[in-house]
Order: C-alpha cells, then sequence, then structure tokens
C-alpha cells in the first residue's frame, strides 16, 4: 500500500508545472538563504567547491557549482574512458542487441532511450553505464573522452526521480524523463552521454552550446537538480576494468575501461 501511495505522489509531482515553480525559486535571491541548511543536510563537501558558501546567489547557482582547479586529476591513460561524473553506477553491462538489461529490475529499450535515432545501430550491441547523481553529489558533468560533437539532441519528457525508488517502481524512468545526448566521435569510436533530468528542476544545459569538441574531462554540461547519465560505447569497442560493479562509488576522472585498438 505505502509503495502505490508513494508513486501516486510522484506521479503527481512530476508535473512540469511544479517544476517550473521549483526552478523559478531555485533562480532566485531568496533561495540562497537555504543553501546552508542544503548543504548541511547532504552533507555536501564545501571544502571542495570553486568559492565560498556565502558567494553564491541562489540555490542552483549552489547546485551547479564548480570545483576548486584539480580537485578532480584526470588521468593520463592512453585509450581510457572516465567517469564524466561524480555519483554511483547504479547499471553496467553489454546491451544486448538494442536491450539495456536489469537497470533497478527493469529492461531498457536502447531505441526508446535515444528517441528512435539512427545511432541506435551505433550501440546495439555496444556497453554501458548508469551513473546516478544524488544531491550530495558534484553535478557538472564532463566529456569521458577526446573528441569532437557528432550531434547533440533534446528528448523532453517528465521530471520522475531517478533515485532508487524511482528507478525500481516507476516504470522506464530513464526513457520517459527529459534527455539530452551527446554524441562524440573519438579516435577509436563513438560514445553517447545521455543526460537524464529528474524531479523539480530538471533543466540540463551544455555550459557552452557553441563548444562543438572536447578534450577528455573538459566541462561540458551541468544538471539543474536531479540527475543521472547512461554513458555507451559503440559496438565492439570497450572493455570495463574487472573490478567495477552496481553499486561502487565514482568521481570524474575514474577509470571505467579501456577501448580496444585494432592493428
Amino acid at each position: 500500500m505505502a509503495k502505490k501511495v508513494m508513486r501516486l505522489m510522484t506521479e503527481l509531482s512530476s508535473r512540469k508545472w511544479i517544476s517550473k515553480i521549483m526552478g523559478h525559486f531555485s533562480h532566485s535571491g531568496l533561495s540562497r538563504h537555504v543553501i546552508p541548511t542544503f548543504a548541511k543536510t547532504y552533507n555536501i563537501p564545501l571544502h571542495e567547491a570553486e568559492k565560498d558558501i556565502s558567494e553564491y546567489r541562489s540555490l542552483n547557482e549552489f547546485f551547479s557549482r564548480r570545483l576548486k582547479t584539480g580537485m578532480r586529476p584526470i588521468p593520463e591513460v592512453p585509450d581510457a574512458l572516465i567517469s564524466p561524473v561524480d555519483g554511483m553506477i547504479t547499471g553496467m553491462g553489454p546491451v544486448n542487441g538494442g536491450l539495456i538489461p536489469q537497470v533497478k529490475g527493469q529492461d531498457y529499450s536502447l531505441d526508446e532511450l535515444l528517441g528512435h535515432s539512427p545511432h541506435m545501430e551505433t550501440y546495439k550491441n555496444g556497453y554501458f553505464f548508469v551513473l546516478y547523481l544524488s544531491p550530495t553529489n558534484y553535478h557538472r558533468i564532463h566529456a569521458p573522452v577526446t573528441g569532437r560533437k557528432v550531434e547533440s539532441e533534446h528528448l523532453p519528457g517528465r521530471v520522475y526521480p531517478v533515485n532508487d525508488f524511482g528507478l525500481t517502481h516507476m516504470k522506464r524512468v530513464l526513457s520517459r524523463n527529459e534527455r539530452l545526448i551527446t554524441y562524440i566521435s573519438h579516435e577509436l569510436g563513438e560514445v553517447a552521454v545521455v543526460k537524464v533530468g529528474a524531479m523539480n528542476v530538471s533543466s540540463i544545459k551544455y555550459t557552452d552550446a557553441s563548444v562543438d569538441s572536447w578534450n577528455r574531462g573538459d566541462d561540458m554540461a551541468y544538471f539543474e537538480f536531479g540527475s543521472t547519465v547512461v554513458l555507451l560505447t559503440e559496438n565492439g569497442t570497450f572493455e570495463p576494468l574487472p573490478d567495477l560493479a552496481v553499486g561502487s562509488p565514482v568521481q570524474l576522472g575514474t577509470l571505467l575501461g579501456r577501448f580496444y585498438r585494432k592493428d
């Protein structure tokens, strides 16, 4: 019964008009007064932030904060795929004929996740990571490889939570929520960075929309509250590290695996 009530409340709170109200508040100067409580509630490591907590003019500005220089060193490993975010692995494994299996007990259609894009064929037998960012985490998304933007696509959608409850008890949250997808061509193939919005503001923005290429670790985009990244690698190009598993914490720059270099 409790789960049904929670599901109903989640459905009601996923309406866009509620997100707009929350968005207006979080961007307002008034919201700066809740920053200390927010930081304390979620045990945010303030020593990592680029600025002192008193310098942020709104809750949104604090949430999408940058880190101090050097906080997330990027490993100089050839042919590497790194985590583009701080967060936790909530799903990983091979994509099987266009099916992303068993993310919190649910299977996902790659075709639906990518909005029926022709790019689906590139990833239908590739590899995937689902990376969940909690409110505690740093919420900027960085380039997982060095490469150039092939295409960017924004898919409007709902604003369901992407936390454990949302992924477990709501149907196909990752495919129904708002998504901003960046396809990046690199030396050894292509990757897709699927940025999934969530409850409340659900806004996903590029740091600089005019940029069309990145070095590994460059600041690429950011979330304004609630977020998950689905990272996809091209068919037959990638081998993950053997010690990674669902539940593993990651940070920006964490090595996820390496791409095959074909002779």
